[in-house]
């Protein structure tokens, strides 16, 4: 990134392990997910044996997710269910049914986010210091994180909320990144992100031009050598941002 002495005007932020946390082991939950899904789905009267369908949903999905970190397009969960559906016998399943068993799966999964406890007190001090705030998210489903925001009060903190699973591709693609600059009309090097994982919020923002600020509190951190994507930044908690952002200030970027 050429050196700029124009400050930051834009903060961008992850979700998920950065400004909320999963607690508890996810696979009794997912468990409990998938329980909820097919009682659903069999109260429309789409039969279906648990253990079975779990597993073969669990395979699709794994074959999905490879394929998507290859070429970063968002196939929703949605479609990748009516697929499933389709291939099991359940042609034209309504669109409404669809929706409200996937709404009860994440109705399980939610319960077991919980917000950083700095989370608010930072994103106040940064409004309060005049920054504007985004959200970019990686996710196969909107309506999800959505629900997520809005659990824990996050919504009027955002002018804008992007995710994969409504726009089409994921982190680190530029396209997703560009969405949130064509949204704030700036150029890379006024912008921030600040994301827990390196292979889409730093290397997207890398890749953007944007300025890339690693937590690392709940992050995959490698046990040795360099790190094959550098951040321009490093925090190890969300107190750590309205003072990091302070130095950067200082000097150019």
């Amino acid at each position: 990134m050429p050196n700029s002495p124009t400050p930051l005007r834009v903060i961008l932020f992850d979700l998920g392990s950065t400004l909320i946390y999963s607690k508890d082991p996810w696979l009794p939950i997912f468990k409990q997910a998938d329980q909820a899904l097919v009682e659903r789905l069999h109260q429309a009267g789409i039969q279906l044996e648990l253990e079975a369908f779990s597993s073969e949903f669990e395979t699709f999905l794994d074959s999905y997710y490879a394929f998507r970190g290859v070429n970063l397009l968002e196939k929703t969960t949605f479609s990748l269910l009516i697929e499933l559906l389709e291939q099991k016998g359940f042609k034209d399943v309504p669109v409404a049914v669809v929706r409200a068993g996937l709404d009860a799966m994440y109705s399980i999964t939610q319960q077991n986010w919980y917000i950083e406890a700095d989370a608010v007190p930072t994103l106040n001090r940064l409004r309060e210091t005049g920054y504007r705030l985004g959200m970019i998210s990686n996710t196969s489903d909107d309506k999800n994180v959505q629900q997520l925001v809005d659990r824990w009060g996050l919504r009027h903190f955002f002018e804008i909320i992007i995710t994969s699973a409504g726009c089409g591709f994921r982190k680190p693609d530029e396209r997703i990144f560009q969405l949130a600059l064509d949204h704030f009309s700036l150029p890379p090097h006024q912008v921030a992100m600040i994301g827990d994982t390196l292979e889409a919020d730093i290397q997207g923002a890398n890749q953007a031009g944007i300025y890339s600020i690693w937590i690392t509190r709940r992050a995959q951190v490698p046990e040795e050598g360099e790190l094959t994507i550098q951040p321009q930044a490093v925090i190890t908690a969300l107190e750590q941002l309205p003072d990091l952002l302070v130095e950067v200030e200082k000097d150019p970027l």
